[in-house]
């Protein structure tokens, strides 16, 4: 086939019926009301990233908080330290949404990709049936033949003074001839009830603007918003043995005791020491 061959298929809603396009025009009518969150709900068929899109209109202020992004397939998808993200076209949902924290402190806005997984899992789990945990900073897993398996991610950008944009990624029907690494899952190998993407994807957005709403009128305060109870609740990285591998090459290792008020992990090491980490990667050592 043709890279042009390649593209048609794309494009085309018909080149795979188990994998029908998402509907813009119904997306905008069930999410769009006066007074709420989401201004706009865009679908492009393919693009290179949602998140370097997005924060692009959003430097070049040509886009309002609320604006939603979605492509049907990603060619430049990139997830954490700069590694890449890639699948079938219409294989998952890939979508950046945009965001303007007004009244947060910005030393709080880190708080947002731990408030987006939260929203995400607590989604899934009702809409999918699957239960879905957190992975410390920014993993979704689901189970998939008794074996923990990352399902989707979520990547934070600052664009411009006053905007975030958070990208997410999640498989929803990856088969496992096509998944790009062993640890990878998705909601249909989890079993999921639906794998209806535009279902799930108004039951993600719904929650979170449920949960960006109740952050925000509180100044952004995890405490008093529930949102660093309820991520410790869903966090399958709490509770374990974990090494973090963290910038400059340097590692810790330790057993994950909390998630602290600006959304560290802790890590109590042999030596007697708490030691929290703002970034890095994780690796899971020892099961909960």
């Amino acid at each position: 086939m043709t890279p042009r061959d390649a593209s048609d298929a794309n494009d085309n809603r018909w080149s795979d019926l188990d994998r029908p396009p998402l509907n813009g025009t119904a997306l905008r009518r069930a999410l769009v009301r006066e007074g709420g969150l989401w201004g706009d709900v865009r679908v492009t068929p393919h693009t290179g990233s949602t998140n370097s899109d997005l924060v692009a209109l959003a430097t070049d202020e040509k886009a309002d908080e609320g604006v939603v992004l979605v492509a049907e397939e990603q060619n430049a998808g990139r997830g954490r330290l700069d590694r890449q993200w890639t699948a079938p076209a219409r294989s998952g949902l890939f979508f950046s949404v945009l965001l303007r924290p007004t009244g947060v402190p910005v030393e709080r806005w880190g708080w947002l990709p731990l408030l987006t997984g939260v929203a995400v899992a607590t989604a899934l789990s009702k809409v999918a049936g699957v239960d879905t945990a957190l992975k410390w900073p920014n993993d979704l897993l689901v189970t998939v033949g008794g074996e923990e398996r990352k399902t989707g991610g979520i990547l934070a950008e600052r664009a411009g003074n006053d905007a975030v944009v958070v990208g997410i990624g999640i498989n929803v029907t990856l088969r496992e001839d096509e998944l790009p690494v062993p640890g990878a899952g998705s909601l249909a190998l989890a079993g999921a009830t639906t794998t209806d993407r535009d279902t799930v994807l108004r039951a993600v957005l719904r929650s979170l603007e449920q949960w960006y709403e109740k952050w925000r009128a509180v100044g952004g305060d995890p405490a008093a918003s529930g949102l660093q109870e309820t991520y410790a609740a869903g966090c399958a990285t709490l509770g374990r043995v974990v090494r973090a591998e963290l910038p400059g090459g340097t590692s810790i290792t330790g057993e994950a005791v909390a998630v602290d008020g600006d959304g560290r992990l802790v890590l109590a090491t042999e030596e007697g020491v708490q030691q929290p980490v703002g970034a890095g990667d994780i690796v899971h050592l020892r099961p909960a």
